[in-house]
């Protein structure tokens, strides 16, 4: 039969297709024989029986499979670009695709996916999806109600999109927390087997939506919720996701079990590795110093803090070098372990990394007077314990009279700052190395 010359010849390509049902894939997964399948025609032959892989019959020593994301994009694009379809909808198509995702799960993965490019294409789209009528409670009732990861992934990303309205979150509040069904599982499973960006995406939404102590109760005590959390603030290197991670923990960790379960996951050392890092960013950090804040108010939290020397070094080497609000948490992780909790190692460490100068150089700046009382009592306990070249001067030469009693504040001011010129001179060279 002779083809009318408007229609268009569509060659597909060969990787596209399933090797079982030889049909375009609509959610490839690969098993780990590193063969890709749609999800439904593989999953209908492990359901059978079988226990090896359908195109190279090896036996499979696990019968797990991850999704193919970057095969699925691709084939998404090329579907755009075959049907000649544009890459954003219009506001009407979009209500008509609301409407089919409502009524039959048939193309819903394609359907969300152009919600998304929807929603990314500006803000007014992102007002339009918040304010359409419907839009939200139907985008929960299918979280809700699956559990193909896709689906999952895309409709987060929406939420995350469009959350920061303050009626959005509201109304997205009421529907996560106080109508029926388990949410907070599908939250779960993203920031199980999501992609980078969803799970980053999942932290951000629960931040926003864990407004008062019930919600906040609620993810904490959501099981695995926590650790995945954790995990994707330890896992992540990129900083809008070790961000995303540490703002949620933040939110939730109200409590002192919230506290000390992130101290069993490791907090600490994490938070260590981020303040470490030559390349983190300045909110990365100051969050992190947040976070240990938190943490710092349980005796289990300032033990582990002060166990961690690696922790304690990185702690003061940020101190005055990032943010305000990132030195008045750092000096209060300090006040807790090192004068609270009296914990000599943690002192000795921080002496070891020019604590008592950083100390009085914070108590000097425009710091909160909550933060300057701390230094004042760090430098109580560090001058007590001090090995530093300081403590040393003063007590062998007797022809000079306490500094603290005689020499003018502002002659101290800048031997304070020629000390901490010599620490950025050696944090230099260190760098260079």
């Amino acid at each position: 039969m002779a083809r009318d010359k408007n229609e268009l010849y569509v060659t597909v390509p060969s990787f596209f297709r399933c090797p079982i049902s030889m049909d375009v894939m609509k959610s490839p997964v690969s098993l780990c024989t590193g063969v890709t399948y749609d999800r439904s025609s593989i999953q209908t032959w492990l359901d059978g029986g079988h226990n090896t892989c359908p195109a190279t019959m090896q036996i499979l020593p696990s019968t797990d499979f991850v999704p193919n994301l970057t095969l699925r994009r691709l084939i998404f694009h090329w579907a755009q670009s075959s049907q000649s379809n544009p890459p954003v909808l219009s506001k009407q198509q979009l209500l008509d695709s609301v409407k089919k995702i409502e009524k039959t799960a048939e193309n819903r993965l394609d359907s969300l996916s152009q919600i998304v490019n929807f929603a990314e294409f500006s803000d007014e789209n992102r007002d339009f999806l918040g304010s359409m009528d419907g839009f939200i409670p139907t985008m929960v009732g299918i979280l809700k109600n699956v559990d193909e990861i896709e689906v999952l992934e895309s409709i987060v990303i929406v939420l995350d999109l469009i959350v920061s309205e303050d009626r959005v979150r509201e109304q997205l509040h009421r529907l996560v927390f106080k109508c029926e069904g388990d949410c907070l599982s599908r939250f779960v499973l993203v920031l199980e087997r999501g992609n980078l960006r969803s799970r980053t995406a999942s932290a951000r939404v629960l931040e926003l939506i864990a407004v008062e102590t019930e919600s906040q109760r609620a993810i904490a005590e959501k099981q695995g919720l926590l650790f995945e959390l954790h995990r994707l603030t330890s896992s992540a290197t990129d900083s809008p996701a070790a961000e995303a991670g540490l703002s949620c923990l933040i939110s939730v960790s109200t409590s002192r079990p919230v506290k000390k379960q992130l101290v069993r996951f490791g907090i600490v050392r994490t938070a260590g590795k981020i303040l470490s890092g030559s390349d983190t960013v300045g909110a990365v950090i100051e969050k992190a110093l947040k976070l240990l804040e938190m943490v710092s108010t349980c005796a289990e939290g300032r033990a582990a803090i002060g166990e961690d020397d690696s922790c304690v070094s990185a702690i003061v080497k940020r101190l005055m070098k990032v943010s305000r609000s990132a030195t008045e948490h750092g000096v209060a992780v300090l006040w807790s372990v090192c004068y609270l909790s009296q914990d000599r190692a943690a002192q000795e460490t921080a002496m070891k990394n020019n604590g008592l100068t950083k100390v009085l150089l914070a108590m000097q700046s425009d710091c909160a007077a909550s933060a300057r009382q701390m230094c004042g009592d760090l430098v109580k306990v560090f001058r007590v314990h001090s090995k530093s070249c300081l403590a040393s001067y003063e007590t062998k030469t007797t022809h000079i009279i306490r500094i603290d009693s005689v020499v003018p504040k502002l002659c101290y001011l800048l031997f304070c700052f020629f000390i901490l010129t010599i620490d950025k001179q050696i944090d230099s060279s260190h760098s260079h190395l």
